[in-house]
């Protein structure tokens, strides 16, 4: 049974997604992503520390337990438009504390000023960059939410095919891996979605594709050759309409032969990890123990 908090927070946004229209204007968009994420600020004894990472603005969230050289490189959702360490900064700290890394959160080129493939340039050139910075694939976690997600596997699947070391583990929370929209959950979650509606969500992705073919692998994760990708946890709400952009990456995914620990959250909406729920923390707190088990620690 959904829990009283999490209750109030759908009733919170099903009020917002009424208002929502599929021509929103963008900057109001991203100052109300800001504003609504303010509501949730990180504990006092996480560390928080600007850096930049070449021209890319980013930010270090490490809780007191994290080990200095395990480090989780965390790209945040927001559609490809929007999103900032501001709006994960509560998200980031929760899986500092609960995977006990140190995580990095980038602040990737955003559309539709700079489209694709700036969001995956920019991702790649991170991991490099915490390569080159001493820190081994195998101690690095890569991960995100949404837009976040699609952009992990687009990273892997770009270092892939570059030959290089891949992380030791990747963490999907409600990727979006599908920007046709093609998943039967788009129809039939529509109406018990309290976020997400599917006409927004597919008038979306062309601001970060342009011309691009919407089924581009880098674009669309479900189309891609995913053999030879790390272990992943994936993690989805029931009352979602991008539920099957997850049941189908896991399904090609298992069927590439990679490990997949997936689970489908009954009562929960997209990334609902990011609010302060109870059901939030007891994702957050699995995240932990998938990552701890890897890392025998």
């Amino acid at each position: 049974m959904a829990s009283q908090e999490s209750l109030l927070v759908r009733q919170y946004l099903m009020t917002a997604k009424a208002s929502q229209t599929a021509g929103t204007d963008i900057e109001i968009a991203r100052q109300g992503l800001e504003s609504f994420s303010s509501l949730t600020p990180v504990a006092p004894d996480i560390i928080v520390e600007k850096t930049k990472i070449e021209d890319i603005p980013a930010e270090w969230v490490i809780a007191p337990n994290a080990v200095e050289d395990r480090v989780f490189l965390y790209l945040h959702g927001g559609a490809y438009i929007m999103g900032s360490c501001n709006t994960h900064r509560y998200l980031a700290s929760k899986l500092s504390q609960s995977t006990a890394a140190r995580v990095l959160v980038p602040e990737y080129r955003l559309a539709p000023e700079n489209p694709f493939p700036a969001a995956i340039e920019d991702a790649v050139k991170v991991y490099r960059w915490l390569i080159s910075s001493g820190i081994a694939p195998d101690n690095i976690i890569i991960g995100g939410d949404s837009a976040g997600g699609g952009l992990t596997l687009a990273t892997l699947l770009s270092l892939k095919g570059e030959d290089e070391a891949l992380p030791a583990l990747a963490v999907l929370l409600s990727p979006w891996t599908d920007l046709e929209g093609t998943g039967e959950s788009m129809e039939t979650r529509a109406d018990v979605d309290p976020w997400l509606s599917p006409d927004a969500t597919r008038a979306i992705p062309t601001l970060y594709t342009r011309d691009l073919d919407l089924s581009h692998p880098l674009v669309s994760p479900i189309y891609a050759d995913l053999s030879g990708l790390p272990s992943m946890l994936v993690h989805v709400g029931n009352d979602e309409i991008l539920l099957s952009d997850s049941a189908r990456l896991v399904d090609r995914a298992r069927e590439a032969g990679v490990e997949v620990t997936f689970k489908v959250w009954d009562d929960m909406w997209h990334v609902f990890q990011t609010f302060a729920i109870p059901e939030g923390q007891q994702a957050v707190d699995e995240i932990g123990e998938f990552v701890q088990k890897h890392f025998n620690y």
